[in-house]
């Protein structure tokens, strides 16, 4: 038996819910002076507060101790987090394992570092599952899922530059002529999981259509590979964004999950996360 955990920037549908029965282990997520539990916390709402909120919002990993809890069981564990780049849930998943090993039980439990985010934790948690349904060993599921990891692309589209300049990566001024210019960016992870910026367009339809080309000119045996495309409140733009994929390239699936509420903080409204 197996269990596949995740943190909460994993993004998943309700199919995938019951597909994957993944374990989901919470971050906490600070606007302004406000502590927001993610039990019952909706996507909208913290949107909500982001915008009343000068402050950059803040997210902080889950302790050791809840990955302990979610580690007790008879099953092996595959460990899914967010790009260590990005938060320190991976190191708190592996300071949870060398505990849990050491003076709980002695079990299977392996990490992975994602390198991605949102729909790109979706992605793995996939794959590992088809892997555990071809019934591999947990060493050979290791090794293909990492290879899996090291060879996925993480793109994303941002609507809203307010969050990149609370955090000062571009001054509030550059931010208002961008703003003022429609000028959207899109960004990637790169090999490490760092972020990068890739291009700039104006205007979110040429910058969609342009990630179509990036995706085009990056994917490699596409037609052997599902799409997964994270939406933070734009449902309608996701599906069009599907729809213009499947003009032009021919992936194996595309599926569409909505940005649950750590994916919102990094998406911010109208964003958009692929990962294939």
């Amino acid at each position: 038996m197996f269990k596949i955990i995740c943190d909460s920037c994993c993004d998943l549908n309700e199919k995938l819910k019951k597909l994957l029965n993944v374990c989901i282990v919470p971050l906490n997520i600070q606007i302004g002076s406000k502590l927001l539990g993610e039990d019952g916390l909706n996507p909208k709402k913290v949107l909500e507060e982001m915008k009343k909120c000068l402050t950059l919002p803040k997210t902080s990993s889950p302790s050791p101790e809840r990955f302990i809890n979610a580690y007790k069981g008879l099953e092996k564990i595959f460990v899914v987090t967010i790009s260590s780049k990005l938060s320190s849930t991976y190191n708190s998943a592996l300071l949870a394992k060398d505990i849990f090993l050491d003076e709980i039980s002695k079990k299977f439990i392996h990490v992975f570092d994602s390198k991605s985010a949102a729909v790109g934790q979706t992605l793995v948690s996939m794959k590992i599952s088809e892997y555990i349904q071809q019934n591999l060993t947990e060493n050979l599921i290791v090794d293909k899922v990492n290879k899996y990891i090291d060879e996925m692309k993480t793109f994303f589209v941002l609507e809203s530059l307010d969050n990149l300049i609370k955090s000062g990566r571009i001054s509030k001024w550059k931010g208002i002529i961008a703003s003022t210019l429609s000028i959207k960016p899109i960004m990637k992870g790169n090999d490490i999981g760092e972020i990068e910026l890739v291009k700039k367009a104006r205007g979110t339809k040429n910058a969609l259509s342009k990630l179509i080309d990036i995706i085009e000119k990056e994917g490699i045996n596409i037609e052997e590979k599902i799409l997964g495309i994270t939406h933070c409140n734009c449902l309608e733009r996701a599906i069009k964004f599907k729809e213009d994929v499947m003009k032009r390239l021919n992936f194996k699936d595309i599926v569409i999950v909505e940005a649950a509420p750590i994916s919102t903080v990094y998406a911010n409204d109208g964003g958009i996360v692929i990962a294939f």
